[in-house]
């Protein structure tokens, strides 16, 4: 970044929960940190902008990190996304703006300077990361997922076992983070089944837990209408956030064709297959679960497909599932279905 743009993003950082309120107001604060759903303004949690500076230095204002994505920056690239701007100049020129200085004189013989795009890791990267992981079977992989409550693995070809998978520590992470450690990966794909990106889950060997990093989940390549598939789509079909929500409704409900959109942002914007006439959304009970439902709801109406909600008794359905068990999670989903879904999918534990 050249020294201008650096000024200006130091600025910004000591403005940035204004610059927050601005350009992500679909956000909110929570405590040290603005949430929204991406660089773009989109509802939801998955971007998070430090609005202070840790007290132990690691972390400066105005940085922020996409814990779906991966993407990061500073306030700057913020204006640049949420605004659309692709040059550099025009970024620079909002930003001033913003912080009421003066703009430089117009030169018509300087070339504008474009944008570097935020890294997310193409689809041929995510396809080859995929390539190189090998089955579940007998690793790390299907522990986390046992421990989570997911005893039936049947069918989740889409999920595989990396031993030692690349992460890049941010600014939250502690001096020394490890730049490397096992991993569930799950193919991304659209509707024709073509894998358009991966998503990542760090893992804890010594516990069968997310490892303990700043951001244990991230995704890469090409997301935006597309995630983690189930089954095959067809009329009838369930959309959620995490691959665990959707694994422990599939639990009970092996049959029905299933998406998990990875983040509230990306499941309000998952595409629909042209068949499709009902779809039950398997929201989390939070702000940001309640926005996508309302976004999703509003364009599948649009589109003539019925929504049907269905609603966790905790915080999402992997937690019900731990908390309750199969059989009464079967029970509270069973009065939310409709009846001929229920009759036709519910598989009663035995």
């Amino acid at each position: 970044m050249d020294k201008p743009a650096t000024d200006i993003a130091h600025r910004l950082a000591s403005h940035a929960e204004a610059v927050c309120r601005r350009y992500l107001s679909q956000g909110r604060r929570e405590g040290r940190y603005w949430l929204v759903g991406d660089a773009r303004n989109t509802p939801g949690r998955s971007l998070y902008v430090r609005l202070a500076a840790s007290p132990d230095g690691r972390g400066a204002a105005g940085k922020w990190t996409d814990a779906a994505t991966g993407e990061h920056g500073d306030l700057l690239d913020i204006i640049a996304l949420s605004g659309g701007h692709d040059q550099l100049r025009d970024a620079l020129d909002e930003a001033r703006r913003f912080l009421s200085m003066p703009l430089p004189e117009p030169s018509a013989d300087v070339p504008r300077p474009r944008l570097g795009k935020v890294p997310t890791g193409t689809p041929e990267a995510a396809r080859r990361l995929f390539a190189a992981s090998k089955p579940i079977t007998g690793t790390i992989v299907e522990a986390y997922l046992r421990k989570r409550g997911l005893a039936d693995l049947r069918g989740h070809d889409m999920l595989r076992f990396h031993p030692h998978c690349y992460y890049r520590p941010s600014e939250d992470d502690a001096a020394g983070t490890r730049a490397a450690w096992p991993a569930m990966i799950a193919a991304v794909t659209d509707g024709d089944g073509t894998m358009t990106g991966v998503h990542r889950t760090w893992l804890d060997p010594a516990t069968f837990e997310k490892a303990p990093i700043a951001t244990p989940r991230r995704a890469m390549g090409n997301l935006l209408g597309h995630g983690v598939r189930f089954g095959v789509a067809g009329e009838v079909m369930a959309a959620g956030e995490g691959i665990e929500t959707m694994g422990s409704l599939r639990s009970i409900m092996p049959a029905m064709p299933m998406i998990a959109g990875l983040s509230s942002a990306h499941l309000a914007g998952i595409l629909f297959p042209a068949t499709l006439r009902r779809l039950y959304v398997a929201r989390d009970d939070d702000p940001a679960g309640n926005a996508a439902l309302g976004a999703l709801t509003g364009r599948a109406m649009a589109a003539g497909i019925e929504v049907v909600p269905l609603s966790p008794l905790f915080g999402d359905f992997n937690e019900d599932l731990q908390l309750l068990g199969d059989a009464r999670l079967c029970a509270a989903v069973r009065e939310q279905l409709m009846s001929d879904d229920g009759n036709r999918y519910l598989v009663p534990p035995g």
